[in-house]
């Protein structure tokens, strides 16, 4: 009975297997998306913000009529400079990588956050499908800032790499001594009695 038994659960943990591996395979294409945002202070005491959206094929076939919107960007807040918020091209090939960066003028002081970007494709044989990108996180547009001093990238990098760098000049001390010749004999060599 038990041999029965085991057998039927082999059965089907090999049939699960198998048709596991026939979904895997199947050609699809796997979007993943990520948007990036800088703030670029410009000397006027303007700010812009740049925002990029890089949009992988992860999958194993071509996407196509691949089209980006980004409007999640109030009016009232921002004006659009440069390029268009929304972009569309006609495919995306397995592995590889489109990309659409634009920029935006701050008109108000605050913090905002910033909704996923949308990305709509379609295959052959299905519907339109969409992804989304991943979320920013909150910008503190036209915010009081301390000014940043001037070595203090130098003073962060001492204060974490200072022992790593005393350690190290130790060692290498230590390594010149015992492997330098030593100076205590006399010039010919041999030591008089």
């Amino acid at each position: 009975m038990a041999d029965s038994i085991s057998k039927a659960l082999i059965f089907i943990m090999f049939f699960l297997l198998c048709s596991s591996n026939s979904h895997a395979s199947s050609d699809v294409p796997f979007i993943v998306t990520h948007k990036k945002v800088n703030l670029n202070r410009l000397k006027s005491g303007a700010e812009t913000v740049s925002v990029t959206i890089d949009i992988y094929n992860q999958g194993s076939s071509t996407a196509y009529d691949v089209s980006l919107l980004d409007d999640s960007w109030p009016n009232d807040a921002f004006d659009v400079i440069g390029d268009s918020i929304s972009k569309s091209w006609e495919k995306l090939d397995a592995g590889g990588i489109l990309s659409h960066t634009f920029d935006l003028e701050v008109k108000t002081k605050g913090v905002f956050s910033s909704e996923p970007a949308v990305v709509k494709f379609r295959v052959p044989t299905k519907a339109a499908l969409q992804a989304y990108s991943t979320p920013i996180l909150p910008l503190d547009v036209l915010a009081d800032r301390t000014p940043k001093k001037k070595f203090e990238w130098a003073k962060r990098l001492l204060a974490k790499g200072g022992p790593v760098f005393s350690v190290i000049s130790i060692m290498v001390l230590f390594v010149y001594l015992v492997a330098s010749p030593s100076k205590s004999g006399t010039k010919g060599g041999k030591k008089k009695r």
